[in-house]
This record gives C-alpha cells, structure tokens and sequence, in this order.
C-alpha cells in the first residue's frame, strides 16, 4: 500500500506530463531560436566566404586578426536587424512577394549599420569590396533558407498531383488577378486534382511570362492547339463576369477537344479578392445567354410588395414558384398560392413556411377553371395583387388536345380575371409568352386569346390589368435545357428540331423579377420583357455537350427531326401592329395591341361550346375568326423530315476577338 503511495507522489512531484499537443506548441515557441541560429551561421559563412574570396591569394595578418570580431558584430548586426522586421518568425507555406521584400531591406540595413560600425571600430582591414560581396552572398542564403522549402513543397505536390490517378491535366483562361489568385489556391491544395499545366491570356504584355512558376502558354485561339499538345483534360476559367459572346467563342474553340469546364461565380469582384477552388463551379447555359446580367433595385420591389395581400395560381409550376419566392421574401401580409398539382403545391409551400415563417402563406388546391371555387377563393383572401401564371404550355401536347388549351388557357383565364375584378383587387398579372405573336400553335392562340379576355375585362374594371410577355426561360419544366440535360446523360442523341431554329432565353430569377416590376408599375397593358438576343438551339445543344466534355457528333450525335407540329423556326417578341412601343425601363417596354373585335364576346360563347364538345376542327376554326394572325399547323401525324448532321458555326468577328 506504501509502495503504490510512494509511486503516486512520485508522480505527482514530477509535475503535469506533456501531452502530444503540446509539442507543436514548443516546436512553434521554440521554432524562431532554430531559425535564428541557421540564420547566424549563414551569415558568419557569408563573410567568411565574401573575405576568402576577394583575398584569392590569402589573408593579410591584420585581416585574419580582424575577421573573427568582424564576424561576430555582423552576425549581431543582421540579427537585430531580421528581429527588428520580424523576419524571425517565417511561414514556409504562405510567404510572398512582401517577405521577399522584407528580407531585401533588413539585408541593405544590416549592411549599412556594419559599415558604419566597421569604420567606427576602425576595422579598416577589412575591405568595402568584402562588405559589399558580403550582401549579395547573405541575402542570397537568407532567402534560399527561406524560400527554398516552400519552391521544394510545391515542386513535389505538383509532382504528386502529375502522377496522382484521377488527375485532370488543367489549363486556365485568364492570367490577371482572378487568374493568379486561383493558381496560387491550386498549388497550395495537396488534394487538389487538377495539375495545372499553365494558363492562356490575350494580352500581348503577358505572353511568354510566369505566373507562380506556371507559363502563359499562348492567346486563347490557341487553346485548341495547347490542348492537343499538353493532353489538356479541364479548362478553369478565371475571368470575372465573362461575357457570353466570349464564352461560346471558348467553347466553339473546345468543340472538337474532350474537355470539361469549371468558372469562377460571377460574384468574384464582390469576394473581397479572395478565391478558392471550391469556388470554381459547372459552366451552365445560363453563361451563354447573348446579353448583360439584369439588376434589380430590391428596395424598390420591396415598397410594391410589402404589406400586400398577394394570390399566385400556377404557383407550384416554375415561374410561379419563382414568383412566389419572390414575393415572399418582400414581407406581403399573406401569400396566397393556388394550383392543382397538390404534391408540389404541398413541398413549396413546406419550403416557404420554413424559410420564412414570418409570412401568412396559404395552400389552395383548386382548378382555375372551376369559376364558382375562383370567385370563392378571391371572396376569402381578398387579394390586392393577383399574379397568374396557371397554364398549359407545352405546344404539341396542346396541338392534340386544343379543347384542353382553350378551357385552361382562355377560359381559365377568364374566371381568374373576373375573381379579381369581383373582389376588388388592385392589378392583375398575366403571365403571357413570345407563341402569342402571329401563334402557328394552339397554345400559342389561347396565350393571345387570354390577353384580349384580361383587356375585355379591364374596360369595365375597377382592377389594373396587364400582361406581361416573354420568351422561354432556362431550366422551366418545358424548356429544351432539361430535356437535352436528360439527352447527354443518357449518351444521347440530343435531338434537335432544325438547326435554323432560334428562341428567345432568360434566366428564371430574371425573367421573375422583370414580371414583378413590369406588372406592378402601371405601366400599361402589354409590357414587353427585352430578352436580349435570339439563341440558335443547335449551338445551344452543340455548347452543353461540349460543357460536358464531351464532343458533338463524335461522343453525342446530334439528330434533327423536323419542326414539331405548332412549333416555329423563330419567335418575334411583337406583332406589327404593336411595333410602336415606348421603354419605360431598363429590359421593360410598353406596347399597345388591337382592341378584342365588337362580338368578342359572341366568339368566345361559339369557342366555349366547340371546346366543351371536344370538336378541335371547330376550335381551329373558331380560334382564326377570333385571331386572324392565326395559322393552324399540319395536323398530328406527318412525318418530319430528318436533316442533315450538325455543321458548327464558324464564330463572328465580334466573338473572335477575345481578350482576357
């Protein structure tokens, strides 16, 4: 019992054991003694080294009795000198260009504070060219001590990365800021799977240069070039906000090449200059949309919004889902959203009830064309704001099926409208599209149809009313994205309906926010979203396989199967008679469109009844007496013709001359 006591105090009065955390601790507080003491020794061997140097034949006797002192008072010297800067305390992995800098002037003040001493202490003997000599060869060993491990580090983790399996042989677009910042990021990652090969730029002043040991390899036509030669397997491209001209210029320059693409976000001016490659994410199509980013005054979409009762139908589909996020996030005294599709009606709503809980949010599972549940729905909310966005959109669905595209889209419509006017809101949104300009498509006419109902309505209203029109927009549940996302993946073909075919793209967010504005401002009764330039659909799909890495017509064939029935080889925005427009703001503009003929209301009853009967000759018909810009597509069941395989278009002069 003495025994195990006696064993227990000894260990008590030996004091706390050092764990294993400790020792980086001491390593760290001990480190700079270390640094210090290598330091003193290349010093000493710089003068040393300089003395027998300058003296080739041998040391004067007084010069050999001088040098020991002149050692010791330079090593002193230096040493202050470097503690003075807090040069003494190094990091091996981040130092740069302003160490670098330091150590030159602590190695020039330590310099002159010897000379000055060696005259004081009339060390005459040992001469100014030895001095001199001295400071090239000490500043030399004092940033070899403290470079070297960092240039050896990198050299072998860019060696293991060379050599790792799964490593991607990378070159980067862009040698500016953006460009320096991501490299140094990539070399300091030892997981990092991309080896960078070097980087590409258009600025002459940078051909031929280095970039933290990497060569600008060339301009960016060349890429094709550099990648057949290096083995490139992934392009990083660090060019904050590239333009989407210069983008499909990258990729018609990538198209034959199987490589994948990653982009810093756009947001890169707004990080505070930093950059990590866990930035880097996919190039999208939304990259390739010809037209600048849209920005929004959010203070302004807030005062239209806040405090508002606000009803959305359609709102478990994409612009309506997008609107009702929207809204949400503006604070409306409740958010009332309608839609028949009940499982996505229940997970938005979920989701909107959790992101933000401060808002009154209502589910409504209801048919918009059921007037009586309309007309009860607008008598419980009372809604100031009435977005409608519930439709059927998918044009070849609704060539086969027009009755449904009337009942839904025309007369849907209607009931939505009268449930506002009813009671009492302030304005009303129709969600309209570019189809509705001399319509080829049924769903194109019942669009158009809707528009002249809303005006209709609007003549004995108390309630604003206004349609909002706009082209396709990028990730919708009926855009051709999706469908060639699915295509690619499953290894193709992406199929195509002609390779002349253009439309018009906006980003859902955008497309939102411009609705949001343009319904809500009281600018008129038909507001036109800008949509930019048209995009050719065969090079949008030729641009997502190459995004993808892999190469059109040789991984993935691209087959054309002729215009569907409905379908247009290219949309226009407005009719001539609504050519006169006026823009009242940034991506918004107001147009002015035929009043609905005297018996409108005569036509509507003739084409309720064809599409109650499911006659869908007669719809056509009636739809041409109602809409004589109207021109009915074949009937279902013709075949198309298959045209020839892609031929990639050869880029503008505008899209050649890139710089980086």
């Amino acid at each position: 019992m003495k025994h195990g006591q006696n064993l227990e105090a000894m260990s008590l009065d030996a004091g706390p054991r050092e764990t294993p955390e400790h020792a980086p601790r001491r390593a760290h507080r001990f480190g700079w003694l270390r640094m210090l003491g290598v330091d003193a020794v290349l010093i000493a061997g710089s003068l040393v080294a300089a003395t027998m140097l300058h003296f080739a034949d041998g040391l004067s006797p007084a010069c050999r009795e001088v040098l020991p002192q002149a050692v010791a008072l330079l090593v002193v010297v230096r040493l202050v000198t470097l503690v003075w800067l807090g040069l003494h305390r190094w990091s091996f992995h981040r130092s740069g260009i302003h160490e670098a800098v330091r150590l030159e002037l602590a190695s020039l003040a330590g310099t002159i504070v010897f000379e000055l001493l060696r005259t004081l202490f009339f060390m005459e003997s040992l001469p100014g060219q030895v001095v001199a000599l001295e400071f090239f060869v000490t500043t030399t060993l004092l940033g070899f001590h403290r470079f070297a491990p960092r240039m050896v580090r990198q050299w072998y983790l860019d060696r293991q990365r060379a050599n790792a399996q799964g490593s991607q042989r990378t070159l980067i677009v862009g040698a500016g800021s953006a460009g320096d910042l991501l490299l140094r990021d990539l070399l300091r990652e030892r997981n990092s799977p991309w080896h960078v090969i070097g980087l590409v730029d258009d600025d002459p002043g940078k051909q031929g240069t280095f970039l933290n040991g990497k060569p600008v390899l060339g301009v960016l036509d060349a890429l094709p070039e550099l990648m057949k030669k290096h083995r490139v397997t992934q392009v990083l491209i660090a060019i904050p906000r590239l333009s989407p001209e210069r983008t499909r210029h990258l990729l018609s320059l990538c198209r034959h090449q199987s490589v994948s693409f990653k982009i810093i976000p756009a947001s890169f001016a707004y990080l505070d200059q930093k950059i990590t490659a866990a930035m880097l994410h996919d190039l999208s199509p939304e990259h390739l949309l010809p037209r600048d980013a849209i920005s929004f005054d959010h203070d302004e979409v807030h005062r239209l919004v806040t405090g508002r009762r606000i009803l959305v139908t359609g709102g478990a589909g994409s612009i309506g889902s997008e609107i009702v996020r929207q809204v949400a996030g503006h604070s409306p005294a409740s958010l009332v959203v309608v839609d028949i599709n009940e499982n996505e009606l229940y997970l938005l709503v979920r989701h909107l009830q959790s992101r933000y809980p401060h808002v009154p949010v209502h589910s409504v599972v209801a048919d918009i064309r059921d007037l009586d549940r309309m007309l009860r729905i607008g008598q419980e909310f009372a809604p100031q704001y009435v977005f409608h966005a519930a439709a059927h959109k998918h044009v070849p669905l609704m060539e086969d099926s027009p009755e449904e595209a009337i009942k839904n889209n025309v007369f849907g419509t209607q009931n939505v409208a009268r449930m506002a006017d009813a009671c009492g809101a302030e304005r009303f949104i129709l969600i309209s599209t570019d189809k509705a300009v001399k319509p080829s498509s049924v769903m194109g006419a019942s669009k158009r149809l809707a528009e002249m109902v809303i005006r209709d309505i609007a003549v004995t209203s108390r309630t604003t009313f206004c349609a909002v029109r706009f082209g396709n927009v990028l990730g919708s549940a009926g855009s051709v994205v999706p469908l060639f996302k699915q295509q690619i993946q499953a290894g193709g073909p992406v199929t195509v309906t002609h390779p002349d075919c253009t439309r018009y793209f906006m980003i859902i967010p955008e497309a939102v926010g411009l609705v949001v504005l343009a319904g809500l401002g009281g600018y008129g009764e038909l507001c036109i979203l800008d949509m930019g330039e048209p995009v050719r659909i065969a090079e949008l799909a030729a641009n997502m396989i190459t995004m993808t890495g892999l190469v059109p017509d040789k991984d993935i064939s691209i087959v054309y199967t002729g215009l569907r029935p409905g379908e247009k080889l290219e949309e226009v925005l407005m009719s001539e008679e609504e050519e006169l427009t006026q823009q009242v703001r940034n991506r918004i503009k107001v147009a002015r469109s035929p009043a609905p003929p005297a018996d409108f209301q005569l036509q509507l009853k003739r084409l309720d009844r064809a599409a109650r009967a499911g006659d869908s000759h007669d719809v056509k018909r009636a739809l041409q007496d109602l809409i004589p810009a109207y021109t009915p597509s074949k009937m279902p069941g013709t075949v198309a013709k298959v045209l020839p395989a892609f031929a990639p278009v050869k880029p503008s002069a505008a899209e050649q001359n890139v710089s980086a």
